[in-house]
């Protein structure tokens, strides 16, 4: 037996205190992650949920079934906006996503599945589950949308680094709470027998009174004979101040921003560097995810001979400029001759004119060949 234990044993009713429970608290950080995760991935989503898929067949834009699945109802329960949310989101996430098509004719993103890989042979999913239900059935590769975003960055960021900026982020926590924290002692009298009912009654009673001065703007103490409340510090307002804890937060945002290819002003809305921080992300973010999805599209829906035939699927709606701010420039590439006003009309994401004569080349007065040596007469 050790000292202490001599010490409390002489004075049971000291040794009983020690059993007494001043504060319980633990912090869980877990959310910061997925805050970081949240923020950047949803900005790409809701980017790709505005595309507009078109389905060009002869060369003219088809409206048909393929184009309602795509553009309006891919399946009974989403609209195309959220389809293509979900599935750029489950896309970043996992690394993965899967979509199959019901024998009812809908898409649906698959929650969980088994992929069988063959060398020579096209890949088989097995255990496709959608929400609560698994499908007997297997699925080939040829009968699915598959896509994987391969950014094992992502995935070891965040399983490594977000361990340090959750420590560090509940640190910094602790610190401005300790801080701004109310300090008191309670005086028992050590005469007074505690026998485990009173210690249980004691006990709720403190926890009762931490618990008015933590939620109530007013709190008072009732003064008991044997029981002691004394403030000893109101807290010195000193420690981590908000604009650092945010900083911390910003931080882990935009270390996940740059992983994903986004630039850190646009998530945050700096618009100083808004025009320049478009382009950047549009031809570095967004397009090499439409190039995918349009690709995998390509792919499983259109026929190899008829895609060789100008059959295909494209994505518009997101990397085309505004006509009106390129005005300008589409004026000199018409009169240079460069392109015909159809070809343009495509570049800016709009369907050709069926007028023939935005087919033909134009050229303004002041533009001639080098070779012509005509006089200023002519």
């Amino acid at each position: 037996m050790g000292w202490l234990d001599k010490v409390l044993r002489r004075n049971s009713e000291l040794e009983s205190l020690f059993d007494l429970d001043l504060i319980d608290e633990t912090n869980h950080r877990a959310y910061l992650k997925q805050m970081a995760l949240e923020t950047n991935i949803n900005f790409i989503g809701r980017t790709i949920s505005q595309s507009e898929f078109r389905i060009i067949t002869d060369g003219k834009r088809q409206i048909d079934d393929w184009h309602y699945l795509l553009n309006v109802r891919p399946n009974t329960d989403q609209t195309a906006a959220k389809f293509w949310q979900d599935f750029i989101y489950k896309l970043i996430d996992e690394n993965e996503v899967l979509v199959i098509l019901t024998d009812n004719n809908d898409f649906l993103i698959a929650d969980d599945f088994e992929r069988v890989e063959y060398a020579v042979y096209p890949d088989v999913f097995k255990n496709v589950t959608v929400k609560d239900y698994t499908f007997a059935r297997t699925f080939q590769m040829t009968e699915v949308l598959y896509l994987t975003y391969n950014n094992k960055k992502l995935t070891n960021f965040m399983n490594g680094m977000f361990q340090d900026f959750g420590d560090l982020f509940s640190r910094m926590i602790e610190i401005s709470m300790r801080n701004h924290q109310i300090r008191g002692t309670v005086g028992l009298n050590a005469n007074q027998k505690l026998d485990s009912d009173h210690q249980d009654k004691l006990q709720a009673f403190i926890d009762k009174l931490f618990t008015s001065f933590k939620k109530n703007t007013v709190a008072l103490v009732p003064k008991l004979k044997g029981f002691e409340y004394t403030e000893v510090s109101k807290g010195d307002g000193k420690g981590q101040s908000i604009d650092e804890i945010n900083k911390l937060k910003k931080t882990l945002v935009d270390e996940v921003a740059n992983i994903l290819g986004i630039p850190t002003a646009l998530v945050h809305g700096d618009l100083a560097e808004y025009e320049t921080s478009l382009k950047a992300y549009i031809k570095f973010c967004i397009g090499p995810l439409i190039k995918k999805i349009s690709d995998e599209l390509n792919a499983k829906l259109i026929e190899k001979a008829d895609y060789f035939k100008g059959d295909r699927i494209e994505v518009r709606g997101v990397a085309e400029m505004n006509p009106l701010e390129v005005a300008d420039a589409v004026d000199k590439l018409i009169a240079s001759m460069a392109y015909t006003p159809n070809e343009i009309r495509g570049k800016l994401g709009d369907e050709p004119s069926s007028d023939p004569r935005l087919d033909e080349h134009y050229q303004t007065k002041n533009y001639q060949s080098a070779n012509t040596s005509e006089g200023g007469e002519n």
